[in-house]
């Protein structure tokens, strides 16, 4: 006899199920994909400390346990917070869980490709980008999909430092915070 999985942890993984319709994941589904990371590449990572790529970047080194890829061809032989360029996914010395994408989104559907081809498991497009053609796509190639989030935001906002980001959470509790590390 088979049950209905009932929790998200007994759900099956998007990356489980390709060709079918691509949808949002929810709060926990995303707290799943960022618990279960841990190596993240940034595509259009900038060494402009007032670009939204940088913020993000430094917060997870600063905030998290993730090892951390910077991808930019300008930054192939530069050194961004203590961390080198690569060019592309391909030059990276190891497959990253999640690909986030600081690109514009008409490139989004090439993002999904090279993230399928390296093997990652979750392209991530950060907030403000999103494009539903992209999303399908890299859900058809096996990726779990998130877009239109911050993942600086929805790191935070699971681990207790939401506040850090100037964010009201409106939350006074004396539960202990989960640490990522």
């Amino acid at each position: 006899m088979t049950t209905t999985p009932t929790t998200p942890a007994e759900q099956p993984h998007q990356a489980d199920r390709p060709h079918r319709l691509w949808e949002e994941p929810g709060a926990a589904r995303r707290l799943q994909l960022l618990r279960s990371a841990k190596s993240v590449a940034i595509i259009g990572m900038s060494d402009k400390p007032a670009r939204a790529s940088y913020v993000v970047g430094t917060y997870l080194q600063s905030d998290s346990s993730y090892r951390l890829y910077w991808i930019n061809p300008g930054l192939v032989g530069k050194t961004v917070p203590g961390e080198p360029g690569y060019a592309s996914l391909q030059d990276l010395p190891e497959v990253p869980d999640i690909v986030v994408a600081f690109r514009k989104p008409a490139d989004l559907p090439a993002v999904a490709e090279d993230a399928a081809a390296v093997g990652a498991k979750t392209m991530w497009a950060q907030l403000g980008l999103e494009n539903e053609e992209a999303m399908q796509r890299a859900t058809d190639l096996g990726l779990n999909a998130v877009q239109n989030r911050c993942i600086k935001i929805e790191h935070g906002r699971f681990h207790g430092n939401l506040y850090l980001g100037g964010f009201d959470t409106g939350i006074i509790s004396a539960k202990r915070q989960l640490i990522d590390r």
